[in-house]
């Protein structure tokens, strides 16, 4: 049995939205995304606070989750949905 099919493991990325480090503990991930910090997370980021006509500046924290995901794909010579030979 050759094989045709090569599937491509692939790590993706992402980070939650930065909001105060005190109100980050209960942060999750997406679903699907596993958190890769911990606690309060990472102070890395700043969000904003609208009051009236001024908006004001804050540092915050984030999380940062990543997943796997296997992207279907055919080996050297093999093409197609099938991943069909010559």
């Amino acid at each position: 049995q050759v094989k045709k099919q090569c599937d491509q493991k692939l790590l993706i990325r992402m980070k939650t939205k930065c909001v105060p480090c005190s109100l980050n503990l209960d942060t999750q991930c997406p679903a699907g995304y596993t958190k890769i910090t911990n606690g309060t997370g990472t102070p890395d980021c700043r969000y904003y606070l609208e009051i009236k006509t001024y908006t004001l500046s804050f540092p915050g924290c984030r999380h940062h989750c990543e997943k796997e995901f296997e992207q279907p794909e055919c080996c050297q010579g093999y093409w197609g949905p099938d991943c069909m030979g010559k």
